[in-house]
């Protein structure tokens, strides 16, 4: 029985204080402190006064719910395009009240930073918007444009907004402290190839060479090679890397990157549609998704639509995710392709 768990998340749920609880109960706030941390457990005959004032059965009283909690806040970063304001203060109150006690519990951790991730991404969904209509009304409106770019992380031209320089300091300490830390390596990696440090990034590219072999290592000299202006030895670079490893999906996916980049469309499409049909489920959709935005690209609105009707498939067989936002991210989309198809067809 888990019972002083529940009194306690109830209670902070509910934001009273042990001192409103106890007084409601004809208790001392000592009493509902020792209910909590589990040191003695109230009287069965309190127990129906319990359940009436959190508004729960005398059954949910002996629930844990701290797994239950968790797993309903990892589900809304999948199922909710907007988390309610509320919500989201509930949330991010139970994780908090996770961390007084488990300073360390990293999934806690975990939570509370794709609460906050996700809260940035609809923000800017909603900024974005604003700054189109400022735009539309005002098209010589520097700040419409300003924080639409900024909005959907657009390039704005300026070295200084467009670096990564925090980022990339940040992972070099973290490599410090974490020697051969494949993500970190990947995201310093990534980081400084985008800000055109190339020959910084090749004895990262080199250690991340000796701790994994995969495609990867073999990808990133051929991205180097083609940000130096050599793109023949980039593209042998990146095949090369590609005909070792035909056995990861991955590595279709970022071949497929790669041609997209050089032009070579058909090859890049062909390559998305490998590294999604070489998966076993549960597949993960990178591959779809690009293949939905080059569809739109060359004006083939049917195909992008068939692509993300397949997303949607694999989100429901797969998956098992028949609603929410997973699902209508491509209806969304579905129905713009469909309003662009019939202005093509005017």
């Amino acid at each position: 029985m888990n019972i002083g768990k529940q009194i306690r998340f109830l209670r902070t749920q509910k934001r009273v204080k042990q001192e409103e609880l106890a007084e409601y109960l004809g208790v001392s706030y000592q009493a509902v402190s020792k209910w909590e941390t589990e040191a003695s457990m109230p009287d069965i005959e309190l127990l129906p006064r319990l359940a009436s004032y959190f508004g729960v059965t005398i059954d949910e009283l002996f629930q844990l719910p701290e797994e239950q909690q968790f797993e309903r806040i990892e589900n809304m970063f999948w199922s909710e395009r907007r988390i309610k304001r509320e919500t989201f203060d509930q949330a991010v109150y139970f994780l908090e009240e996770i961390l007084k006690d488990e300073p360390d519990n990293v999934r806690a951790y975990r939570n509370l930073a794709y609460l906050y991730n996700h809260r940035a991404h609809s923000d800017h969904e909603l900024a974005s918007e604003y700054a189109k209509r400022v735009m539309e009304l005002a098209p010589e409106d520097k700040g419409g444009w300003v924080a639409y770019l900024e909005a959907n992380n657009g390039v704005c031209g300026d070295e200084w907004y467009d670096n990564h320089f925090t980022v990339i300091e940040y992972f070099k300490e973290f490599l410090k402290k974490n020697p051969k830390n494949f993500c970190g390596l990947y995201a310093v990696i990534e980081n400084l190839l985008d800000d055109e440090r190339y020959e910084e990034a090749v004895p990262y590219i080199k250690e991340l060479q000796s701790i994994r072999d995969t495609h990867q290592a073999g990808m990133y000299l051929g991205d180097v090679a083609f940000g130096q202006g050599d793109k023949e030895r980039a593209v042998a670079l990146w095949e090369k890397a590609l005909a070792e490893h035909t056995d990861i999906w991955q590595a279709y996916c970022c071949m497929g990157d790669r041609y997209k980049k050089i032009g070579r469309v058909q090859e890049a499409m062909e390559c998305y549609e490998k590294c999604f049909m070489m998966q076993e489920a549960l597949r993960i959709t990178d591959g779809l998704y690009s293949l939905a935005q080059l569809h739109e690209r060359l004006g083939d609105y049917a195909a992008a639509m068939e692509d993300r009707k397949r997303l949607i498939q694999c989100m429901k067989e797969e998956y098992h995710v028949t609603s929410g936002e997973s699902i209508d991210e491509h209806r969304r989309e579905i129905e713009r392709l469909q309003n662009l198809m019939r202005q093509k067809e005017k």
